[in-house]
């Protein structure tokens, strides 16, 4: 186990899959997906050739169904990415038995589509997965400059890099093995982007060891400069991108705290002070973590 992050290898009782420790690189933009298609297929061909296309080997179809990547099925993937009008693309780890470790999801969007009375809160989502294995092999200047270069295609609106629990865990349903670590680490995020995506727009999730800001909130904020002068924790910096944008890094490496050991993440929770206006609280439709235990994970950094 990590003096950073605990290791998670849990096999779930209740539906027989594995939540594991790992990292999320999210990024939510609000435009429409035709507008944008070509920089988000650059955005993954950056991920696949980082971690190597030997380790995607199964894609999950409209129906929810997993089928084998192959010569023919990579070209449906990337056809459906560059023409459909809402496309959704998972490509999933190869391996078949155990965590995954990788996996890349997109969820497109028709920004304000006449048609769907919802679309001014939708957005679209760009989710890449890394084992913590790739941090701990390559570094977190690696998985940083891995970050910087996935975002740098994408028109992001906010964006999160950091720690969370990976597999199946969406909103629908918690499972216990996940709600019993959740409080314990604050530093490990419990995503959700296909929902996030319909509901988000502008918001930001909140604080992680990335924080990827762009328009409008980093305009409120004031700006990077403005942005960096409020913020004080050790070890945290801001750093402007290209298109007004800005990442906050909170210390070297992604941590997930430990509430038992007192490591509460203050960096974090000066961060969350900051963006609580624009902060955007997920969907609470799971009913075995209830609302009132969702809004206390949600708020873990602010109160």
């Amino acid at each position: 186990m990590s003096e950073r992050y605990p290791r998670i290898r849990l096999r779930t009782e209740s539906r027989g899959y594995w939540i594991w420790e790992g990292l999320r690189l999210d990024f939510y933009m609000r435009r429409p997906h035709t507008e944008m298609a070509r920089a988000v297929m650059r955005s993954m061909d950056i991920y696949v050739n980082a971690v190597g296309a030997e380790n995607l080997g199964f894609y999950v179809d409209d129906e929810g169904d997993s089928w084998e990547l192959d010569q023919e099925t990579w070209a449906l993937n990337r056809r459906n990415l560059l023409e459909a009008p809402w496309p959704r693309v998972i490509l999933e780890d190869a391996r078949e038995i155990g965590p995954q470790r990788y996996q890349f999801e997109y969820y497109g969007r028709q920004i304000d589509d006449p048609e769907w009375s919802g679309s001014k809160l939708h957005a679209c989502v760009a989710s890449f997965w890394l084992p913590t294995e790739y941090l701990e092999e390559h570094g977190p200047g690696r998985v940083r400059e891995l970050a910087l270069e996935l975002a740098a295609p994408l028109p992001f609106c906010s964006g999160n890099v950091g720690l969370a629990f990976l597999g199946p865990n969406d909103t629908m349903a918690i499972p216990q093995e996940i709600r019993d670590r959740c409080f314990r680490y604050p530093g490990m995020d419990l995503p959700d982007v296909s929902s996030f995506a319909y509901n988000i727009g502008t918001r930001v999730r909140g604080p992680s060891w990335m924080t990827f800001l762009g328009q409008p909130v980093l305009g409120e904020l004031g700006g990077a400069s403005a942005l960096r002068a409020r913020l004080r924790s050790p070890g945290t910096t801001v750093q402007e991108l290209d298109g007004d944008r800005a990442v906050v890094t909170l210390g070297e490496w992604p941590d997930a705290g430990d509430t038992e050991q007192g490591r509460t993440l203050p960096a974090y929770r000066e961060l969350a002070r900051l963006l609580e206006p624009w902060r955007y609280e997920g969907p609470m439709f799971d009913h075995s973590f209830s609302p009132e235990d969702r809004r206390r994970w949600e708020r873990r950094f602010l109160d």
